[in-house]
């Protein structure tokens, strides 16, 4: 099938080289973009695009999803848990454990919703401690809600890959991807009450690579990062595909809204299991890259803990 393509500029901004680069978020105060390496030796990255400055910390294992904390430092979702992460005194310190009993499992992708919880998804373990690929032979995975008392409930059980986790505008749809399935869902959402309902298929397209990771525009239309499929794709909030915007790698991960007025997209990509032959048609595949898409983002809220 053929869809508009919106042709825009695009820039690597960071070549980070990573294997697999995740988890991008903008934080205004610090007017910078924060995203990750999953794979060992995981990283944590942060870019300050007004002065250049690039920051990097090493993880003493795999990291998968970032929120800012109300007091300046990060909650981090790494493979057994969740942590805090302070700038100025690295490490991470272990606050919950929300899957202790499924060690066979990862986290994955995960958001802050508007009243202040963390909503992570998990899956089965896919990379081993070189960053080698495992099979993934299960649906384990499972989207938790983390209260900011950390009392952490499984919402959705079953799933492959959980990926995606945003929100519409007015947080009354929530989005949720499996990977697995070549599917974005689309749940009825109660902000208050923190649950879902009313599951359905928001797309299912699977002639632009598999989904990955979103974030929501102020018009509410989700992008999404196309796994094997060198782009971004923004989706009307029918489900419709508004238009595909070429990025110059074929496993592209995550995007988040960022800059001062929050009109640049910065899109993470992954070099993870690719051939020389592709590294060398994309030599900067792993790295950050930025466009100006012509739309704003929203703010992404906090972790309430």
């Amino acid at each position: 099938m053929s869809y508009p393509t919106r042709a825009v500029a695009v820039e690597c901004v960071v070549d980070a080289q990573d294997k697999l680069g995740e988890g991008a978020f903008w934080c205004p105060v610090e007017q910078a973009v924060y995203w990750l390496d999953i794979a060992m030796p995981a990283v944590l990255h942060r870019f300050m695009p007004a002065n250049g400055r690039y920051d990097r910390w090493p993880m003493p294992e795999m990291i998968s999803a970032l929120a800012k904390r109300r007091d300046g430092t990060l909650l981090v979702a790494s493979q057994r848990g969740l942590n805090i992460f302070d700038p100025q005194k690295p490490g991470l310190r272990r606050i919950a454990s929300p899957e202790a009993d499924r060690p066979g499992n990862r986290s994955n992708d995960g958001a802050p919703d508007a009243k202040g919880r963390f909503w992570i998804g998990t899956m089965q373990n896919n990379l081993g401690p070189k960053a080698e690929e495992i099979p993934i032979t299960q649906k384990s995975g499972a989207l938790w809600r983390i209260e900011p008392d950390l009392t952490a409930t499984a919402v959705v059980t079953g799933l492959g890959i959980t990926n995606g986790i945003a929100w519409s505008p007015d947080s009354r749809t929530l989005y949720v991807i499996d990977t697995m399935e070549q599917t974005i869902f689309a749940y009825d959402f109660d902000l208050d009450a923190g649950t879902l309902g009313n599951r359905r298929v928001f797309s299912d397209v699977t002639d632009l690579g598999y989904a990955d990771g979103s974030c929501i525009d102020a018009e509410g239309y989700l992008w999404n990062a196309r796994w094997e499929g060198s782009a971004v794709v923004r989706f009307a909030p029918s489900g419709k595909v508004d238009c595909v915007v070429p990025i110059p790698a074929t496993r592209v991960t995550s995007c988040a809204f960022g800059g001062p007025d929050l009109d640049t997209l910065y899109v993470t990509t992954s070099r993870l299991g690719l051939d020389a032959e592709t590294l060398q048609r994309h030599p900067q595949q792993g790295g950050l890259f930025a466009l100006k898409p012509g739309v704003k983002g929203l703010p992404r809220p906090q972790f309430g803990g």
